[in-house]
């Protein structure tokens, strides 16, 4: 039998407390007996487990900008001392992308020479590992470096492509689909919009869900209290909606009837002004922010409440939503979800089916949805049901880690063998 080959798996920052599917997604892997190791951009997360898993995850990755750059000159340049004529066909290929590329801003244009150095320093590093393919989370500065480090070291790459790394971050987007062996892609939508722009058969873009363990996630009943329990959680930026949520809860205070608690988990840059939202709403309105919270912590929560409500859209940036993985998880518990309505998130949550949609940014909508669930509790229970169901049959991590040792044996990357 052969050896098994090493798969570097890479991101921005891994592991990271708010990418659960990048380090779900490798552990699965391990499982299914896929030789994985890990590189990261950013130094990574430590702390997130008592000396478990992640935490010997962060100790054994190997970190690239954080190293600084002293480390990563020094790195470059004994690469190019010992591979000169590799590092210089490198080099001049991103100078090429760099200044010829129509698919990069041009602000990022001297970026991608620096990426470059930086997957030249990364090759140097992983020399020694016997790295046989590498595959990026994020289609911007991770599979930037990701792409040179391939070429520097001779072999394949791969990436998956989300939501904000697409759109605002995009990066040499059409260089990478053309280059890469294969491309992930966590929806048909993604599929659709990656053919766009490079046409390539389907079996070079599968779809591979950014899945949640359903073993992690047992259903649990709906409290079913006096009042309507919903939770919101995710960054709080304007792709998901949360000033909607706030203004839907004062508009059902005010108009009387329905009882509703909204409570939202996460942090980020609108927090200041969705706190003075808050401040402004009505007495009787029970809305609480809640403020960075871990995974483990969003599931408990997810437990306590009869309605989960992410009313994404997208931003006026050009910003939007994958297919979130937080909607995923509580719908894996067996919760009503509640969702703007973008064209990705159409294939997790069906509407009247697996959940309730929303056009995006439609406060009167929302009040609606709210109202109508707060006095059908039977239909929030259906729809919970049927929630976990469709977790079960599309977004399973087992089920979509299976579909990537599919892709690594298509591609050659995985010998029959190797994988049980």
């Amino acid at each position: 039998m052969r050896e098994a080959p090493v798969i570097l798996y890479m991101s921005g920052t891994v592991p990271k407390r708010s990418e659960t599917f990048v380090y779900r997604e490798i552990f699965a892997l391990r499982e299914l007996g896929v030789d994985v190791r890990t590189a990261s951009v950013h130094e990574p997360t430590r702390g997130l487990d008592d000396n478990g898993p992640l935490s010997r995850m962060a100790e054994d990755t190997i970190e690239i900008y954080s190293k600084g750059v002293v480390q990563l000159l020094a790195d470059y340049f004994a690469e190019l001392v010992s591979h000169p004529v590799r590092t210089i066909r490198t080099i001049i290929r991103a100078k090429i992308d760099a200044f010829l590329s129509r698919d990069i801003p041009t602000p990022r244009r001297l970026k991608v020479i620096w990426q470059a150095m930086a997957g030249v320093a990364l090759a140097r590093r992983v020399r020694l590992m016997n790295v046989a393919h590498i595959h990026c989370h994020m289609a911007h500065v991770p599979a930037t470096i990701g792409m040179y480090a391939a070429s520097q070291l001779g072999i394949t790459f791969s990436f998956t492509g989300h939501a904000n790394d697409l759109f605002p971050n995009r990066t040499l987007l059409t260089e990478k689909l053309s280059r890469a062996l294969w491309v992930n892609c966590i929806s048909e939508w993604h599929r659709d919009f990656y053919k766009s722009i490079v046409d390539r058969p389907d079996h070079d873009y599968p779809i591979v869900r950014c899945g949640v363990d359903t073993r992690r996630y047992p259903v649990t009943p709906a409290p079913r209290a006096d009042r309507l329990e919903v939770l919101g959680v995710g960054r709080l930026v304007e792709k998901k909606g949360f000033d909607v949520l706030i203004q839907a809860a004062g508009d059902l205070a005010r108009a009387g009837g329905a009882k509703v608690r909204v409570r939202i988990a996460g942090g980020g840059e609108q927090e200041p002004s969705l706190r003075e939202l808050v401040r402004q709403l009505p007495a009787l309105a029970e809305v609480e922010l809640l403020g960075d919270t871990d995974n483990d912590a969003v599931m408990d929560l997810v437990g306590q409440v009869d309605v989960f409500a992410l009313p994404c859209r997208v931003a006026r940036s050009g910003d939007r939503d994958g297919i979130p993985v937080v909607l995923m998880e509580a719908m894996a518990r067996g919760r009503c979800v509640i969702s703007g309505d973008l064209e990705t998130i159409r294939e997790l949550v069906r509407d009247g089916q697996t959940g309730v949609m929303i056009p995006p940014g439609d406060r009167q909508a929302l009040v609606s949805a709210l109202r109508d669930l707060a006095r059908d509790r039977d239909r929030v229970d259906e729809l919970g049901k049927a929630a976990r169901a469709r977790v079960e049959e599309e977004f399973d991590l087992m089920r979509n880690a299976e579909r990537i040792v599919i892709a690594m044996r298509t591609h050659g990357v995985l010998p029959p063998e190797v994988v049980s």
